[in-house]
């Protein structure tokens, strides 16, 4: 059996061509930048030889079988046809997260989409599939295996959803759409967001539901809806497989999560149908995105619906964080879609807000990368006055009165922004970024060691200059910013500076933290590959932000363009899994390949992996932490082991990656405050604070510094217990001991 790319007829082909040709002439493109398909495949990664400067990325491999027809088949092929004449096809990381034991649990992307033949738009209700998933691990060698959990779907609605369509739950049900004629789609992972829990496990929340609204059961043609679904689903490293929780109260598609300091879980945004968001049982929500919030408890494996104060309005995929005082930050960051803009109220989504889970209420802070207050000119409940399911009486007093008590007015505070050139550049690429990531930089404790303030960069990505906001501009900047949040209780300052650009602009560059204390940019494209898939032109090479010079340098070049839904993983030796690539079909209609014209490669998804190897991990000298507590909780004291103690002189705390769509809003590296003690011994302390170090799976490095840069060591893995969360509480290791003056010591080595 062979895989054959399905292809439009030739004159559609064509026209899609010389479609494409004017975009890859101005962009310089042609002279075919990739070549990658003739690229070897292997099963196993090797190194290739590259600058230490740079670092490296190994060969793509990818797993060997597909199963066909109930045969297991070897082939280094995507895809093998199968009987009926579809493509059955391996999986690609759309997401992927880093288990608690080293593995690697990764979900797939727009199952099904090698087998439109005319239009995803007018097919994919019917040819897409439920996601697969995998768990990737790799030996000493590298050489990699791959398990398949049970469900392999992770087993949402078997027995189909009950779709939110036009005339759902009317005597017309089903007249004029197929949500009802399969189950084989109706809980796709597609678009769900995940997120680690306390107890290593990981939930991923959401997804799809996909159907043709119109359309006819037994025609192959339509209009595709893709809606989001209401479940939420874990999986068990321990034993491999994914089972149901609890239901949201709302379907959403392209939702974000967030942890919060009491280990519950909280949820923004997302949309319920995305192509027709009309809901005749809610018109209120109707024509945007889901503006209710939820939180979920994970002992009683239940959603909470939170008040109206809690609702917003959104880009879908916010992005959120959660800072030292306990506050959730949204930092007007998220997808610029849907796809071409369906958010009535989507000119809020350039504020930035913080929300706090205590009194359930979001406060406005500004306008995204300007010095422009909105909270402290009486305007901090503008957003909240303002989102038609939270109109009230008590809103618009409350509002009214933080107004008129304003020490100053809004126009008095615009006349303080000045008209320097950063602050003209700032303003112009100013407001929501779409497809950026907004990454936190490692936090540090001040001089009493407490954690109270943070930087989140955002680098490249779709800017909505300063009016538009959805879809934005069709062009990525490489404009990078720094935003400072510093807390006081619940009191928030916030201030935006631009650091250095990326080398090139860059539209979905996903964002690793490095034990070094850097930030790694992988993948992307040089346009907007949403707004017109198959025209971008790849980025494979790498850029490292050093926090310290707030500069971008380019690194190794990757071997495979890895453009829409690509992911990055820190692994616990310090190298970084890269993955992904599921593109939308060319132009919204079927695959036509144009990288011959240096343009992505859009002939299906990307089942590959590549390691990033970076310099420090190229050296044989780094650091070993040869002794260290399992499990640790807040305000802890203890001692590590480590060679080459007398030149150590850092030591972050990394939780580790579940990343889907760029983001993972738990992504956070903690310094840990450090004691050189006697001989080989160091003690650490932890934060006091739950807000900082959020109970669950962490990676411990150390690193000294050299005169070719930070050099870390390989990880030990550390799981932070938040002992009031009982049911998620795993014991504290009994191979520990602790010391008159209360110092935890570990009494095994690690292997």
């Amino acid at each position: 059996m062979s895989y054959l790319p399905k292809r439009l007829n030739t004159a559609t082909g064509s026209l899609l061509v010389l479609a494409a040709l004017p975009a890859a002439v101005n962009a310089g493109l042609l002279g075919s930048l990739l070549g990658t398909s003739s690229e070897p495949t292997s099963s196993t990664p090797t190194t290739q030889t590259a600058s230490n400067a740079k670092g490296s990325f190994s060969l793509p491999f990818a797993e060997p079988t597909i199963i066909v027809d109930g045969q297991v088949v070897e082939t280094d092929e995507k895809c093998i046809t199968r009987n009926d004449g579809m493509d059955e096809c391996k999986p690609a990381a759309g997401t992927m997260a880093l288990l608690k034991d080293g593995r690697l649990l990764y979900l797939n992307a727009l199952e099904g989409t090698e087998n439109v033949e005319l239009s995803i738009v007018a097919e994919f209700g019917e040819v897409s599939v439920n996601d697969q998933t995998r768990v990737l691990s790799l030996d000493a060698n590298d050489n990699p295996t791959w398990l398949k959990p049970s469900p392999l779907d992770a087993g949402a609605n078997p027995d189909g959803n009950d779709s939110t369509t036009l005339l759902n739950g009317t005597i017309f049900d089903g007249l004029i759409d197929t949500a009802d004629n399969t189950s084989k789609n109706d809980g796709a992972l597609f678009c769900s967001d995940v997120i680690g829990l306390a107890n290593g496990n990981v939930m991923a929340v959401g997804g799809t539901d996909y159907y043709s609204e119109p359309g006819i059961d037994g025609l192959p043609l339509g209009a595709a809806e893709l809606e989001g679904i209401k479940n939420s689903r874990i999986f068990d490293p321990e034993t491999n497989t994914w089972t149901q929780s609890g239901d949201m109260h709302f379907g959403r598609w392209y939702p974000s999560l967030v942890t919060l300091g009491n280990g519950n879980v909280f949820v923004a945004s997302g949309v319920t149908k995305l192509l027709k968001p009309v809901y005749p049982e809610d018109p209120i929500n109707s024509g945007r995105n889901v503006a209710q919030t939820e939180t979920y408890n994970p002992c009683t494996q239940t959603w909470t619906l939170n008040p109206s104060t809690a609702d917003r309005t959104f880009p879908l995929y916010p992005r959120m964080h959660l800072l030292p005082n306990g506050h959730v930050f949204y930092n007007a960051g998220g997808q610029a879609f849907n796809p071409f803009g369906q958010g009535y109220d989507q000119a809020l989504w350039n504020i930035t807000a913080s929300y706090n889970p205590a009194t359930q209420r979001w406060t406005d802070i500004g306008y995204a990368g300007l010095p422009l207050r909105l909270d402290e000119v009486g305007l901090g409940q503008l957003g909240s006055t303002l989102n038609v399911s939270n109109i009230s009486l008590a809103q618009t007093t409350s509002f009214l009165g933080d107004v008129l008590s304003a020490p100053e007015t809004l126009i008095e505070s615009g006349l303080d922004l000045g008209v320097s050139d950063e602050t003209l550049q700032m303003a112009i690429a100013g407001g929501m970024r779409g497809s950026t990531s907004s990454t936190m930089l490692p936090l540090k404790p001040n001089a009493n060691g407490e954690y109270t303030d943070i930087e989140l960069l955002t680098a490249g990505g779709v800017p909505s200059y300063g009016v538009l906001t959805n879809p934005g501009g069709y062009l990525p900047t490489a404009q990078s910013r720094i935003d400072r949040i510093s807390t006081n209780g619940d009191q928030i300052d916030y201030e935006s500076r631009l650091t250095g650009p990326l080398n090139q602009p860059r539209w979905y560059g996903t964002n690793v933290l490095m034990p070094d204390g850097s930030v790694t940019v992988f993948s992307g494209g040089d346009r907007d590959g949403v707004v017109g898939p198959g025209l971008e032109g790849p980025i494979r090479t790498a850029e490292r932000f050093d926090p310290e010079t707030g500069t971008l340098t380019e690194m190794a070049t990757g071997h495979r363009a890895r453009t829409y839904h690509n992911t990055a993983v820190l692994m616990e030796d310090g190298r970084v899994m890269v993955a992904g690539h599921s593109p939308i079909n060319t132009a919204y209609l079927t695959f036509v390949d144009l990288q011959g014209l240096g343009l992505a490669p859009y002939d299906g998804r990307d089942p590959s992996f590549e390691i990033y190897t970076p310099p420090y991990a190229m050296r044989n000298d780094r650091p070993q932490i040869q002794r260290a507590p399992s499990s640790l909780t807040i305000g802890n004291r203890f001692n590590i082991k480590v060679d080459q103690a007398d030149q150590i002189d850092k030591a972050l705390l990394i939780r580790r990656t579940v990343m889907t769509h760029l983001i993972d809003g738990d992504q956070r590296a903690i310094e840990l405050n450090l004691v050189k003690g006697p001989g080989n011994k160091i003690t650490l302390t932890m934060p006091n604070n739950h807000n900082v170090v959020p109970a669950g799976e962490y990676m411990l490095f150390v690193s000294k510094n050299t005169p070719e840069g930070r050099v870390p060591s390989e990880a030990a893995p550390i799981t932070v217990v938040n002992t009031s969360l009982a049911c998620m509480a795993p014991v504290m290791a009994s191979t520990d001991v602790v010391s008159a003056d209360g110092i935890i010591e570990s009494t095994l080595d690690i292997l």
